[in-house]
């Protein structure tokens, strides 16, 4: 069974965006009025990846598309990252789990994206291999 590329659209390509971007914002506001360092941090790095998302879906510039898959990884890790410092670390309450619904939701929205942007996890590591060493040093896999 393969999973087949979703035919890209302007609408479907904002849309997505627009639900990543706001759902990252989300849980940045979430933790930023936590307080303390590490939650402001963590509220920080979520805005500045929800901007580098941002970017790479409205700028046309061919360095920005030639790397637009990076955003897309480093936020998927970063919200893993995330979900498993709190699951270790805590503290344990109800917002918390609220923010890490939404987690999951990006997550979830994010792999969705990547299927429909590159077909599958195997054409997004083509991509971003393909961006990295050119698109002539890439074996297909």
């Amino acid at each position: 069974m393969s999973i087949m590329k979703a035919p890209r659209t302007p609408v479907a390509d904002g849309a997505m965006t627009v639900a990543i971007v706001e759902l990252t914002l989300t849980t940045a506001y979430i933790h930023f009025t936590l307080g303390g360092p590490l939650f402001t941090l963590n509220a920080l790095g979520y805005l500045i990846l929800a901007i580098a998302l941002t970017i790479g879906a409205v700028r046309p510039h061919p360095l920005v598309a030639r790397f637009s898959w990076l955003p897309r990884v480093g936020l998927a890790g970063y919200t893993l990252a995330t979900i498993g410092a709190y699951l270790v670390v805590g503290p344990y309450f109800n917002l918390g789990w609220v923010a890490k619904g939404i987690e999951v939701a990006i997550l979830t929205l994010l792999a969705a994206d990547v299927v429909r942007a590159y077909g599958s996890p195997a054409g997004l590591m083509r991509a971003a291999m393909a961006s990295v060493l050119g698109p002539t040093n890439v074996r297909a896999a």
